[in-house]
């Protein structure tokens, strides 16, 4: 028998996407034995049966370099930044989707919701916030949400809040990011979160609507905004793999026409 720390992590992440064991040695195509042995510690799993099971248990990449780490293989995956020359065509890429995207707002995320690339209209939207929030990143969670940020001229505050702090929840749950995890906390203290969560009621049994959008206030004038999110295909490079490209479109007519009657600048 050997000993090896890949089998509690796969256990975890197991028990992060709700799988069974014989669901997921089906799935594989190992037996239940094995794989319990493997999250036992009484079988070292090979290279190949270890990605294997990552991948259908979607975990990150940047994990399954821990797998393989934990298993004492080498790690797979590269981590390239977006700076790198390396990048330069995925960045100019990224760069030019923000800037046909102008006059509306658009950013890039990394996996915790930082604020990699945005466009001139997204910065607009953060003209009035707090300075503390915008450094040294910006925190899509922290400034949509802090009293001092865009949670201060946030119309429909209640229904966004819930939106984001469900989002949250899901991100720290699918990333087993420990960084994820304090954010959450430090925003769940906010005192208008607090004040959201002591006084929200049940929803009513009524038809949702198609979207949930963002209402701003911004110096008298409503923006309504709802939000899409896009993510590579197939990235063989962990910070391919975390980023997000998250595109705001107009949800009624007023907000468009303001919108492209801003005069905007490239990213």
């Amino acid at each position: 028998m050997t000993s090896t720390g890949a089998g509690p992590l796969l256990k975890e992440w197991r028990g992060r996407r709700r799988r069974s064991q014989l669901d997921l040695a089906v799935e594989v195509g190992v037996s239940t034995k094995h794989l319990s042995f493997v999250e036992t510690g009484r079988a070292k799993p090979s290279r190949e049966l270890l990605l294997t099971l990552a991948r259908h248990l979607d975990v990150p990449l940047r994990d399954r370099n821990s797998l393989l780490l934990a298993a004492g293989y080498a790690p797979r995956y590269h981590e390239t930044s977006i700076d790198d020359p390396v990048s330069a065509h995925v960045r100019a890429s990224l760069e030019r989707l923000l800037s046909t995207h102008d006059p509306y707002p658009g950013v890039v995320l990394d996996r915790q919701w930082n604020v990699v690339l945005a466009n001139q209209a997204a910065s607009n939207l953060l003209a009035g916030v707090s300075a503390e929030l915008l450094t040294p990143r910006v925190n899509v969670f922290r400034v949509s949400l802090h009293p001092q940020g865009l949670g201060a001229i946030t119309i429909n505050f209640a229904e966004w809040a819930d939106y984001m702090l469900g989002q949250l929840r899901r991100v720290v749950m699918m990333s087993n990011d420990p960084e994820l995890a304090e954010i959450e906390q430090e925003i769940l203290a906010y005192p208008n979160v607090v004040e959201h969560l002591a006084s929200a009621q049940p929803t009513a049994g009524d038809e949702p609507p198609l979207l949930v959008p963002c209402r701003l206030n911004m110096g008298g004038v409503e923006l309504s905004l709802f939000t899409t999110l896009t993510t590579f295909g197939t990235p063989r490079d962990i910070t391919l793999d975390e980023l997000a490209v998250e595109l705001f479109f107009p949800a009624d007519d007023v907000t468009e026409a303001i919108l492209r009657s801003t005069v905007t600048k490239p990213a």
